[in-house]
Formats: C-alpha cells, structure tokens, sequence
C-alpha cells in the first residue's frame, strides 16, 4: 500500500506511523491533478535552490549547480508539457513558473544558451 502525507503531517518521534491518521492517506485516493501539481512544485522548488535564488547574492549560494538546474528545469518543461490538458486553472501559475526559472538560467549562466537550446526549451519552445 503507497501512502502519501499531507503538507501538515508532522511524525512523532518513536510513534509508529498511523495510516488512520487524517494527514496520511493512501495515494489511490490522491487525484492526478494533486499529484502533478505537487511533482511540478517540487521541481520548480529544487531548480530554484540550484540556481541560488533563495539567496540574496545566488551565485554564491551553496546550493548553486546549473548542471542539476537543466535537468530539474528540463524535467519540469517535460511534465507541464505532457500534462497541460489536465492542469486546467493550475496550468498559467506553473507555465510561468517555469519560464521564470528558465529566463534566471539564461541570467546565471556565463555563457547562455541560443534561444531554443535551454533547459526544457526543447519542450516549451524559446523562452527570452
């Protein structure tokens, strides 16, 4: 049985997990729509932790690694693409999310792709 928690779950140290528990539920019960959202969010959360934009001065994050912001990007444009029909009124938020996080890409990287040849863009088409 797959489970997924809620974002208010917190685990009680020691307690064994609790699958009557109102925060816990199983992933069958989760719809799709949930699901690509939270994958989406959590993508576009890492991606911006990789291009150092939790940080006043991002390129001197620790975090900052624009080989593992392509892939998080180009994984994201690949969801969003493949899922739009399905994202109904969620749909404008992460397409723009996205294009943000490709346009901070191009603004990080010393030597920026060619429209057309940044992460996801293969997907999403040029973002400029």
């Amino acid at each position: 049985m797959l489970c997924v928690m809620t974002e208010s779950f917190v685990p009680e140290p020691d307690s064994p997990d609790d699958l009557d528990s109102p925060d816990v539920r199983e992933l069958a019960e989760v719809p799709s729509i949930e699901v690509i959202s939270r994958a989406a969010v959590m993508l576009m959360s890492s991606a911006a932790e990789k291009l150092g934009l939790s940080e006043s001065e991002p390129l001197s994050s620790p975090h900052f690694d624009l080989d593992e912001a392509r892939r998080l990007i180009t994984a994201l444009a690949g969801l969003v693409t493949a899922s739009i029909e399905y994202l109904g009124p969620h749909a404008g938020p992460i397409r723009e999310g996205l294009q943000a996080l490709q346009r901070a890409f191009r603004e990080s990287s010393a030597h920026p792709d060619e429209p057309g040849k940044g992460p996801g863009e293969k997907y999403t088409g040029p973002v400029y």
